[in-house]
C-alpha cells in the first residue's frame, strides 16, 4: 500500500507518495502560507489531492508531520510554535475535506520513525534520534514502537534540563538542552570564541567580513577544520553527549542517531558526543554501550516517515 507523507516545515511544505519499502514515488514542494492556518490548511489539502491524482482518496492514507505537541491520538495539535493552532483538530478537518485517513503526528517523530524504519536503526529495536537544527528535536523508539507519552506529547528531548537555572529558552524554562546543543548554540558558541579572539580569531575576521556569522558560514569553517570552529563544535558535542548519557540511564538505547543540518559534521561532532557521554554515563562498564551514527534519510526523513506512520495506523486499526 502506498501512503502520502506530507512534512509542514516553517517556510515550506513537502509532500510525497512513499511506497512500502520507503522509497519515494512522486513529490511536490510548496511555500508554507506563513502565519495564516487557514490558507495553510488549504496548501495541505491541494497537495494532498494532487499527490493523490489517479486514486480514490479515500484509499489513500495520508500522515501529516508538523512540529508541535500532537496528541497521543494522532489527531489534535495541542500547540504548534509556528502557526496559530491551539487545540486544532486538524487529523478531523482534512479527513473531512479529503474523504481518506489522515493521522497527524510530531515532525521529529515522523523523522525518527523513518531512520528506524529505513535508515540507520533499521537493525535495532531501541534507538534515540537527536535533530539538531535551529532547535533540538527528538524522537525515541522502544521495542519497535514509536514513544509518545501518556499524552502524546513526550520525546521533547530538546527540553531536557541539563543547566539547571542556564540559559533562558523558549519554552518557558531554563537550561534546556536546545540552548547548548541546537544550531542556535553553536551559533552563540562560535561569537563567544570569535570575541575572546585566540583560535576565534578566523571567526572573528569572518564576522567582520560578512557582518555577522550564521550556520552556512560557522559550517564551512567545521568543514576545513577551522581551530575556533571545531571548538564550538566539540562544546556543543559535550552538551550532547551529556544528555545522551542521561538519557541512556533511562532508557537503554541500542542506538542513537544524529541528524539535522548540525549533523552534517558527521564524526567531527560524533567525537566529542562520544567523548562526554563516556564520561557521564553511570556504572560503565557493567553493560554493552550504544552506537552513535549520523540519520541517512536528511531531507527525506519527515515526508517517509509520515507515510509510513500513516500504514501503520491503518494496518493496526483495520
Amino acid at each position: 500500500m502506498h501512503a502520502i507523507g506530507i512534512d509542514i516545515g516553517g517556510t515550506k511544505i513537502a509532500g510525497a507518495v512513499v511506497d512500502e519499502a520507503g522509497a519515494i514515488v512522486r513529490h511536490e514542494r510548496v511555500p508554507t502560507p506563513a502565519g495564516d492556518a487557514a490558507l495553510l490548511e488549504d496548501a495541505v489539502v491541494e497537495m494532498i489531492q494532487t499527490l493523490s491524482e489517479g486514486v480514490d482518496a479515500s484509499d489513500v492514507a495520508v500522515g501529516v508531520a508538523a512540529a508541535g505537541f500532537i496528541d497521543a491520538a494522532q489527531s489534535t495539535v495541542y500547540y504548534a510554535p509556528n502557526i496559530d493552532w491551539r487545540n486544532e483538530p486538524f487529523r478531523a478537518k482534512l479527513e473531512a475535506r479529503v474523504g481518506g485517513t489522515v493521522v497527524v503526528d510530531n515532525d521529529a517523530n515522523a523523522a525518527g520513525w523513518a531512520e528506524f524504519r529505513f535508515g540507520a536503526g533499521r537493525l535495532v529495536s531501541d534507538m534515540v534520534m537527536l535533530t539538531i537544527g535551529t532547535g533540538v528535536g527528538g524522537a525515541i523508539v522502544s521495542g519497535d514502537r514509536l514513544f509518545r507519552g501518556g499524552f502524546g506529547a513526550g520525546a521533547e528531548l530538546g527540553h531536557l534540563r541539563v543547566v539547571p537555572g542556564g540559559l533562558p529558552c523558549g519554552c518557558g524554562q531554563r537550561g534546556c538542552l536546545e540552548m547548548y546543543g541546537s544550531g542556535r548554540a553553536l551559533l552563540r558558541l562560535a561569537n563567544e570564541i570569535a570575541d575572546a579572539g585566540g583560535i576565534g580569531l578566523q571567526l572573528s575576521r569572518a564576522r567582520d567580513a560578512n557582518g555577522a556569522l550564521d550556520g552556512g558560514i560557522v559550517g564551512a569553517m567545521i568543514e576545513s577544520e577551522d581551530p575556533g570552529a571545531i571548538a564550538a563544535l566539540r562544546q556543543l558535542g559535550h552538551w550532547l553527549g551529556e544528555a545522551a548519557a542521561s538519557l541512556s540511564a533511562v532508557l537503554d538505547p541500542q542506538l542513537f542517531v544524529f541528524g539535522g543540518g548540525v549533523a552534517s559534521a558527521g564524526e567531527l561532532l560524533l567525537g566529542p558526543v562520544r567523548e562526554a557521554f563516556v564520561e557521564h554515563l553511570p556504572a560503565r562498564g557493567y553493560h554493552p554501550e550504544p552506537d552513535f551514527v549520523i540519520a541517512e534519510l536528511v531531507n527525506d526523513a519527515g515526508v517517509v516517515g509520515a507515510a509510513d506512520l500513516a500504514r501503520v495506523w491503518v494496518s493496526e486499526h483495520a
